[in-house]
């Protein structure tokens, strides 16, 4: 009897990892929908692409699956099973009904919080100590579908969100690993979201890393950690010149008006409830008027 045929959506490293798990274990993966690699993003993980040529995988990459010309190729794809990890785009219903064994996504949040994109940037900036990795049915709303199952990972309060990342990578691939052969013979079983718990968050934009200073130590220091690189980075302006803020450590027994420069050497800025000192920045463009103490940036 001929193996399962699994149609594999994916992207970012949550994607390789996962896809070169069933290719180890010699599961019939007979192709790969993902995305091109975007000119404008830094691209610091490893993609699915790699794993699948490796393997003589076929590498697809539309536009849209939701195309009458793409449904088309998807259903002579004859699909057992789809499973999504990563993939950025919507998967339109009448793809999601073709495999007979039904479709699965791995978000990178514990469901119902954090449905949506850029679920690790998000619980960086509400200040999580616990995240990690949920295996649910696909519906046609994005992260509602029944939960098969989910692994979690503590995170430390002085992390960044690429070094979350990395700690909770690991739980997508162990909870594929315990469930594929349930999804693989339709055995497995799942539970529903508690809508009232549920959240929901947008795609962020580099404009969403701008840095009230109103707001307090935590919830600012949360965002530099939050967007700091691999992503676009925390900013405010000065001058006409933008300061991008790339780290950032508690200023004790410091306080003034928000966005007040307390001091330059170390450089450090008053917030909503006391001050940050900048601990790792870059100035892109040159400021009209030298920032001096005292001054609001």
């Amino acid at each position: 009897m001929s193996k399962p045929r699994i149609l594999f959506f994916g992207y970012s490293e949550v994607g390789f990892t996962c896809l070169d798990l069933l290719l180890e274990r010699g599961d019939n993966v007979v192709g790969l929908i993902t995305h091109e690699d975007h000119p404008d993003e830094k691209i610091w993980f490893k993609t699915p692409a790699i794993a699948a040529r490796e393997h003589g995988i076929p590498v697809l990459t539309p536009d849209s699956v939701n195309t009458p010309e793409w449904r088309e190729k998807i259903a002579a794809m004859q699909p057992d099973l789809i499973l999504s990890v990563y993939y950025r785009h919507m998967i339109g219903s009448a793809i999601l009904a073709l495999p007979r064994l039904g479709a699965f996504n791995i978000h990178g949040s514990l469901l119902p919080k954090y449905r949506g994109r850029a679920p690790i940037n998000w619980a960086i900036l509400h200040g999580e100590n616990h995240i990690g990795m949920t295996l649910h049915h696909m519906v046609k709303r994005a992260d509602a579908g029944d939960i098969v199952d989910q692994e979690g990972v503590d995170i430390s309060p002085l992390d960044s969100a690429e070094q979350a990342f990395r700690k909770v990578m690991p739980c997508a691939r162990t909870v594929l690993a315990r469930q594929i052969n349930h999804l693989l013979t339709g055995t497995a079983t799942a539970t529903p979201q508690n809508e009232s718990a549920a959240t929901y968050f947008g795609g962020r934009k580099p404009e969403d890393g701008r840095i009230d200073w109103t707001r307090s130590s935590a919830e600012i220091f949360n965002l530099i950690r939050a967007v700091t690189d691999p992503y676009p980075g925390a900013f405010c302006e000065s001058g006409g010149a933008k300061l991008m803020v790339w780290w950032a450590e508690p200023a004790p027994e410091k306080s003034g008006t928000p966005g007040k420069i307390l001091s330059l050497d170390p450089l450090v800025i008053a917030t909503g409830d006391g001050a940050l000192q900048l601990t790792r920045i870059e100035w892109r463009g040159i400021p009209a008027h030298q920032p001096t103490v005292g001054s609001i940036i």
